[in-house]
């Protein structure tokens, strides 16, 4: 049943993995063009999350004093809070739509990559994944320490970058446990990609550090959108 569930997602991307393989006969470099492609694609969803991010984090101010002034009136509180979201134009879902879309692809991707051979029906991909590719012999085996390395230092870097621009304020409660993870999950990376095909942990050492690029774009995004915000609200004043 799972091979069947993930095979909705993970076929048609085999078919893109072997369609640029025919083109560019090197495995390795197939995985890193095939990476780039898929996160260009999903650029936009992340660029929608972090518009919605932005809208959220105007409007906090006016949230918090809907919440202190209706403390005792919780059918009053979302009667407002309905209010100022139509208001603001702001959709309280916004921030999470992108992730739901991306979450299957993603589940999508691993499956292919840890097991291509299962959704990809084509004679030249079974000698395709045993390739080497610089210093890895078999692209289809896992390597031990410097792909899982890498990947978790990206993975520590992309946290730290996403966490910077959050405020402890805005991530309430989570915000230890968000700390937690900047350093437990890059350390889960590098124990899991010395066990996962070295293939795999090369998408994701690729798509990180891609990830990192588009997040310089979209935290210069976040602070126009801020000002502009800020800005629109001084004229209200």
């Amino acid at each position: 049943m799972y091979y069947k569930i993930m095979g909705v997602i993970a076929e048609p991307l085999g078919w893109l993995l072997t369609f640029l393989y025919d083109f560019i006969q090197n495995y390795g470099i197939t995985l890193i063009v095939f990476t780039l492609i898929v996160r260009l694609c999903l650029y936009p969803l992340y660029a929608k999350q972090i518009k919605s991010t932005a809208n959220m984090s105007a409007i906090q101010p006016k949230m918090k004093e809907l919440q202190a002034r209706y403390a005792n009136d919780k059918e009053m509180l979302n009667m407002k809070m309905m209010e100022l979201y139509k208001e603001e134009k702001f959709n309280p879902m916004g921030g999470c739509l992108p992730m739901l879309i991306q979450m299957p692809i993603i589940f999508g991707l691993f499956a292919l990559l840890r097991n291509p051979l299962l959704y990809i029906d084509d004679p030249s991909m079974i000698i395709a994944v045993h390739e080497s590719f610089i210093w890895i012999a078999d692209l289809s085996q896992p390597d031990k320490w410097i792909l899982p390395i890498a990947a978790g230092l990206t993975t520590f870097v992309s946290f730290q970058q996403t966490q910077s621009q959050q405020s402890p304020e805005s991530m309430g409660q989570m915000a230890p446990m968000m700390k937690v993870m900047k350093y437990f999950f890059p350390v889960m990376i590098v124990w899991m990609g010395r066990t996962f095909p070295a293939g795999l942990t090369l998408y994701w050492f690729i798509g990180t550090g891609a990830q990192i690029l588009f997040n310089f774009r979209l935290n210069k995004l976040r602070r126009r959108m801020k000002a502009e915000a800020e800005l629109k609200q001084q004229k209200k004043i």
